[in-house]
């Protein structure tokens, strides 16, 4: 190898000056590193490169590149960061240009890449060539490493060629390591990465060329662009993307402790650390990921639930969704997925979680372990007022208006017929609490029929003694059959008002449906039994006797045991969701408060009484 320009320096004469001149050797590499690392070409690139200060290279050599992206450099004695530049950006260009495939003659194939490197750095004209005293590379433009590698196993190596390599005269700057150590078993595409690079590189030529600023352009993050290939390629959450403004400051997200990205609904932000590392096909994933949070209105639909567990369960799903669909790459950190969950829902997935609590509160989101990546809003439940109500309604419009545009025009990727499903469900208004109770009602209690029996006769029989005229009649039905149980939650965090809505809801419903009366338990720390009451009671008369705490099993083993109560006679249990797990065994359903969540997998319907209802 031809020898470097390097600077002449005396000897050291003692400990504190061999010190100065490692240092002064040290920021001299450092430096031109930072040069080539934060070219536009080689950004990329520099992700995923690990700097290791080790002589892996013969005497006279600089540094030495890995296939896993490891540069060992010899970074003493000192030399100019001029002569540095060039030499990490040869490198670089072997790990981009995708040279590291089995060959069977190492040195030709290095050979041939050398002379493939050394043209293109000296067409970029950005890296100087003063470390090498030699012309430029006489090759044709149709020349490739394959056309010369094969031209150099029949004739040999050229002798000109010893020093376009920066590994020694006589050995290679490219060494093949078999173990993946840096990359937690996933090596990147360092060609892609490369094409990234020229491509951003482009883009900074094209603006000069026209004359026009790509300073705002410079400035946008990868994660901003990132959303603007949603706006202008993906139309279903095109429109989601506008209304949202993308941080990518590293001390933000730093002291909000979001380890890769986060979503604000209320403050309409979305928060992607620069310090997660990820490349252009992540960073895609990730935007899709948190503006399908908004979307699907994940903050609004939580309803009590536990926070972290529910954004783990909506992660599975969104992550399930975006893996059919191709968008992106999934990142290393940060992602819950699992192909058996498919087609499961958030909201049967998060019953999956509560079987184990406190070990799945320990999973990791792209906020961190332990962290949900829907940041909780200033003020509970923003949703449902003022402000809230127009935010959530206009997230819904732009996904479903996103949906009807992505579906008619061809060729804008393909969507899972759940995402469909849920976005189509979105766009209704939801059904009542209320009427979910009366369709309730309607199942177990259907409107009673009506006969004609000549048991007692017509009223019109008077007027025709001797034609006999039949009565329309209710038909005899067991009544003792035609009740169900209630199991009303009276603890000291029971809401007063949530009680009186629930008891006259039951009171009004049973009247309309014939039922002639309800067995009443009452729990809290421990179950009355008010017996049978008819529906009038329920809502006028009842008397709430504790306060207690809740204990609600001993009140449905009263209602289940019980001789007088009917085998088939549902259980309606009224409460709050402070309860421990409950064993069911007869058909029941909950009626809760709008913003509280059971502590267990339910088995049953859900009613959520809303606020304003």
């Amino acid at each position: 190898m031809a020898k470097h320009k390097g600077h002449s320096t005396n000897a050291p004469t003692g400990k504190q000056s061999s010190r100065e001149e490692k240092d002064r050797a040290s920021e001299s590499f450092y430096k031109a590193y930072r040069i080539v690392a934060d070219n536009p070409i080689f950004k990329p690139l520099d992700q995923y490169v690990y700097v290791k200060e080790e002589r892996r290279c013969a005497k006279g050599g600089l540094a030495v590149m890995s296939s896993q992206g490891m540069l060992y450099a010899n970074i003493y004695p000192y030399m100019p960061p001029t002569d540095w530049t060039y030499a990490i950006a040869h490198c670089f260009l072997h790990l981009g240009l995708g040279h590291f495939q089995e060959k069977s003659h190492i040195a030709e194939w290095n050979a041939a890449c050398d002379l493939i490197v050394a043209r293109f750095l000296n067409d970029l004209k950005i890296f100087g060539k003063a470390l090498f005293d030699m012309p430029a590379p006489a090759i044709g433009a149709g020349q490739t490493e394959q056309s010369l590698y094969e031209r150099f196993c029949g004739e040999g190596i050229p002798n000109y060629l010893i020093g376009y390599g920066i590994g020694g005269t006589g050995h290679t700057d490219m060494v093949w390591e078999s173990e993946r150590r840096f990359f937690e078993g996933k090596e990147p595409d360092w060609t892609h990465l490369f094409g990234e690079g020229l491509r951003e590189a482009l883009y900074d030529v094209v603006d000069y060329v026209a004359g026009a600023s790509s300073t705002h352009r410079r400035n946008s993050g990868p994660a901003e662009r990132a959303k603007t290939w949603f706006v202008n390629h993906y139309p279903l959450l095109g429109a989601l993307a506008i209304a949202f403004e993308v941080i990518e400051d590293p001390q933000v997200c730093q002291q909000m402790d979001i380890s890769v990205a986060a979503v604000d609904a209320e403050a309409q932000e979305i928060y992607i650390s620069p310090g997660a590392g990820l490349r252009e096909p992540e960073y895609l994933f990730v935007m899709a990921h948190e503006l399908l949070h908004v979307g699907l209105r994940h903050h609004a639909r939580r309803e009590g639930r536990d926070p972290l567990l529910w954004n783990i369960a909506c992660d599975y799903v969104i992550n399930g969704w975006l893996v059919e669909m191709g968008i992106g790459v999934m990142p290393r950190l940060g992602v819950l997925y699992d192909p058996l969950l498919k087609n499961e829902s958030a909201e049967s997935i998060y019953d999956r979680l509560l079987e184990d609590i406190h070990g799945n509160q320990r999973m990791a989101t792209f906020r961190g372990k332990g962290r949900g990546d829907i940041l909780e809003p200033t003020h509970a439940d923003w949703w449902a007022y003022g402000e809230g109500l127009s935010l959530d309604a206009f997230y819904r419009r732009c996904l479903g208006e996103g949906l009807i545009m992505q579906q008619s025009m061809r060729g804008r990727g393909f969507l899972p017929a759940g995402l469909i499903e849920e976005i189509r469900a979105l766009s209704q208004p939801p059904i009542p609490w209320d009427v979910e109770l009366a369709q309730w009602f309607d199942h177990y209690f259907p409107a009673v029929e009506k006969v004609r029996s000549y048991a007692r006769a017509s009223r019109r029989q008077s007027s025709t003694p001797d034609i006999p005229r039949p009565r329309w009649v209710t038909r005899p039905d067991r009544e003792d059959a035609r009740t169900f149980g209630v199991v009303l939650d009276t603890s000291g965090s029971m809401e007063s008002r949530v009680l009186a809505k629930a008891l006259g809801a039951i009171a009004s419903y049973s009247i309309a449906r014939d039922v002639p009366a309800a067995r009443v338990v009452f729990c809290d720390a421990a179950a009355y039994d008010a017996g049978y009451m008819p529906p009038e009671a329920i809502a006028d008369r009842v008397r709430v006797k504790g306060r207690g705490g809740t204990i609600l099993q001993p009140g449905i083993d009263l209602l289940e045991q019980a001789k007088d109560f009917p085998i088939s006679g549902p259980i309606l249990i009224i409460t709050d969701g402070y309860c421990d797990v409950l064993r069911i065994k007869r058909d029941h359903a909950f009626l809760m408060p709008a913003t509280s969540s059971l502590p267990f997998r339910a088995r049953g319907p859900i009613f959520k009484i809303s606020k304003d209802a």
